[in-house]
């Protein structure tokens, strides 16, 4: 175990492995530590063609645009930074780097420097997705998926990753719901035709069918997200009405805070606390902030 230890901090580099034991992770310090600890002469030139993206890369969607932009300054000044790396069977896994790999070969370079540095699969996972989240926003679903994929791979709670790369519990609870979207909505996000406010409210309603209906509305009438739970709330007005009537104001204050802990809508009626989920998913994300998943 001791000589494994050793291994891995030479690996990492001194000082490296503590910053992974840190809460919250930062892509910017893990880099910088990186590229601070490494010699220059062990910053070697590998062949474009001889990478492949991290197999936990979560973004999907590269800007074009953006991607252009900078190959345009790579072409006049070189690549600023060298990406990191970790040495695969057939040539080297992206750990961090991927735009400058890609905006290189546009650029029309064969080769790009790099340091080579070997990490276990946990870590590959959190610089892919800290990078991403600090250097170049990630689309909310490319977000929700990465957070599922560290809590299913890495078995953690929601409490636990939050801690882990530094939000709260209720933005990791509320990212998550927007996964059980219908697909037609996941791409209406995807290409930007919704915000991550509108799949927020999207995400608290039931049916499938009515969730399609008012994505729509949204897109084509160009609704806020202010208008859209105006829109909601409108829907049914007598059904409102007649609840409003009937309902205990008292407790107004403790439906606001449980129905943000939990990320769906709760209410407290006839001394009984109603908790309303959308499928079984739903339903074991709530149990988990319960702590009743055990």
């Amino acid at each position: 175990m001791e000589q494994n230890n050793n291994i891995k901090r030479k690996a990492l580099g001194k000082g490296l492995e503590e910053l992974f034991s840190t809460e919250p992770l930062s892509f910017d310090t893990v880099e910088t530590a990186i590229i601070n600890e490494t010699p220059k002469d062990e910053i070697i030139n590998v062949k474009l063609d001889d990478l492949r993206p991290n197999p936990y890369q979560p973004r999907k969607i590269f800007d074009e645009d953006s991607l252009n932009e900078l190959a345009a300054s790579i072409k006049e000044h070189g690549v600023f930074q060298p990406i990191i790396v970790k040495k695969s069977i057939k040539g080297y896994d992206i750990i961090a780097g991927e735009r400058r790999v890609k905006a290189s070969k546009i650029a029309g370079l064969t080769e790009i420097p790099a340091i080579v540095r070997d990490f276990n699969d946990e870590e590959m996972m959190e610089i892919a997705l800290l990078e991403n989240l600090e250097r170049e926003n990630l689309t909310p679903l490319e977000e929700a998926e990465a957070y599922k994929n560290l809590i299913d791979k890495l078995n953690l709670t929601q409490e636990e990753l939050a801690k882990k790369i530094g939000k709260s519990r209720s933005y990791i609870t509320n990212t998550l719901g927007i996964l059980s979207l219908p697909e037609k909505v996941k791409t209406l996000i995807n290409e930007k035709k919704l915000t991550m406010g509108h799949a927020k409210v999207l995400s608290k309603i039931g049916s499938p069918e009515e969730i399609d209906a008012l994505a729509d509305k949204v897109v084509e009438e160009g609704l806020s997200v202010h208008d859209l739970e105006d829109l909601i709330n409108k829907e049914k007005p007598e059904k409102k009405i007649k609840q409003e009537k009937h309902k205990d104001t008292k407790y107004d204050y403790l439906e606001d805070e449980l129905s943000e802990k939990f990320g769906t809508k709760t209410r407290i009626k006839n001394n009984k606390l109603i908790i309303s989920f959308t499928n079984d998913n739903d339903l074991n994300r709530i149990l988990e902030i319960m702590h009743l998943d055990k």
